[in-house]
């Protein structure tokens, strides 16, 4: 189970359809919609999620990268840096 809001729960389970087959079941309790899915189409979706979630960790780390690049640092401070990677 996977709480998404309090109140809103994600199930997933595996159950049997009347053909004796297994399905990945996803369940929005709260409302009592359901998805029934083989499991190739349920791994095709966790593999689609966790490539999202992959992009947005990526994106989400070049933002913090950026804002540590354009952080400005005084001159003294450039200065010294400059000086340091050009010591002797």
């Amino acid at each position: 189970m996977i709480e998404l809001e309090p109140g809103k729960v994600l199930d997933i389970s595996l159950k049997e359809d009347a053909q004796g087959r297994d399905r990945v079941m996803l369940t929005l309790e709260a409302q009592g919609n359901a998805l029934s899915l083989s499991p190739h189409q349920a791994r095709v979706l966790a593999t689609e999620l966790i490539m999202a979630v992959n992009r947005a960790e990526v994106r989400n780390n070049l933002k913090h990268s950026h804002n540590m690049v354009r952080e400005k640092l005084p001159v003294e401070q450039k200065r010294g840096l400059f000086s340091q990677a050009f010591a002797k």
